[in-house]
């Protein structure tokens, strides 16, 4: 798995177990919501340090737990 797949579906993750949509999740952390679709949809694969951050403020979680999942372990290396 690549970083991008991991982010995506760390949020997607995170969204469910706290009971909130996407769009919601733009709202409260004011990411535009196409940022959002973009990680979500692929579009964007490599989504700034900074965006994870608001993301997880609007989550209410540090960004170590953000990181904090097995999804993050033995990613595919990015450059070859």
């Amino acid at each position: 798995m690549r970083i991008g797949e991991a982010v995506r579906q760390r949020i997607l993750e995170l969204c469910e177990e706290r009971g909130i949509s996407v769009n919601k999740l733009s709202t409260i952390s004011g990411v535009t919501q196409s940022t959002v679709n973009n990680i979500i949809s692929g579009r964007n694969r490599s989504a700034t340090v900074s965006t994870v951050k608001k993301l997880c403020d609007g989550l209410e979680i540090s960004i170590e737990d953000f990181f904090r999942s097995e999804l993050f372990r033995n990613l595919e290396q990015e450059i070859k």
